[in-house]
């Protein structure tokens, strides 16, 4: 499994093995974790769903604290371990004098818009036992890097929601594909922000989110392999030209997916930035 940072933390009172970590304790980063089978983990004093052979997954969120507590029991036997957890850097960007109705979406589509973030919601509510989510993760798509995780505009001296995923430009129609085994939960032809848009559930709460596209090429409950061709690179939604947004969830904490899949092939000759093209 590639990581940019593995971590291993030995809880020798627990048991008379190591408790492995494996990813990046940072801000965006997604942790796969493996315990012996009938061991319960706890995060912050929340019980975490195992498989059956003690693997396990959480992540932190943009804003995550900067230590977060791992409690791992064998019985009545508990171990606690603090982990310390990056605190990133996020480009902000402050635009002045922007039309106020470029800004803020018209009354009349706000009924339109709660419904439709309602349906991503549960969308990332339905969890498989799929063992996907702790095998290596692919890039959906290889290109230019224009838009990061974490990045924020603020409008007329307004923030708005900072861009929870990694945008990689491609011209409209080029094939994406699913960047692990995945059951497909969400596949919508056009929301009004996010354009054509798919969920897909790798297990364990882990997800990913596909938006702006200009085509889904599956279908809801479909499983899907990684490889596999899914959708089509578009300018959807509130977007200004035609790129992937690929965003990563453990359930509703948002990730960063460069965090987990690891840098951008050099051969694809991409070259990062820091502007979000949604």
């Amino acid at each position: 499994m590639r990581f940019c940072l593995a971590v291993f933390i030995g809880l020798w009172a627990v048991a008379s093995h190591a408790v492995e970590l494996r990813g990046e304790l940072a801000q965006g980063g997604l942790l796969i974790g493996q315990a012996q089978p009938g061991e319960q983990v706890l995060l912050d004093g929340k019980a975490l769903r195992l498989t059956d052979n003690g693997l396990f997954a959480f992540g932190f969120d943009r804003d995550a604290k900067p230590v977060a507590t791992l409690k791992i029991c064998a019985g009545d036997a508990c171990r606690e371990q603090a982990l310390k957890i990056r605190q990133r850097e996020y480009d902000i960007q402050r635009i002045e004098g922007v039309p106020q109705n470029t800004v803020t979406p018209p009354p009349e589509v706000l009924d339109r818009i709660r419904q439709e973030g309602a349906m991503v919601s549960a969308a990332r509510r339905k969890v498989s036992r799929s063992l996907a989510f702790a095998e290596p993760f692919i890039w959906p798509l290889q290109g230019p890097i224009t838009g990061v995780f974490g990045s924020q505009r603020v409008y007329n001296g307004e923030p708005r929601r900072p861009h929870y995923g990694v945008d990689v430009a491609a011209p409209t129609g080029t094939p994406v594909v699913a960047p692990a085994d995945a059951i497909v939960r969400l596949a919508h032809p056009d929301m009004y922000f996010s354009g054509g848009t798919l969920v897909m559930d790798h297990g364990y709460g882990i997800s990913s989110t596909f938006i702006h596209l200009s085509e889904v090429l599956v279908k809801e409950g479909q499983a899907v392999r990684q490889g596999e061709p899914v959708a089509r690179v578009g300018a959807s939604g509130r977007a200004t030209g035609p790129h992937l947004d690929w965003r990563m969830n453990w359930f509703n904490v948002r990730l960063d997916p460069v965090l987990h899949v690891g840098p951008m092939p050099a051969q694809s000759g991409a070259a990062s930035g820091n502007t979000p093209q949604n």
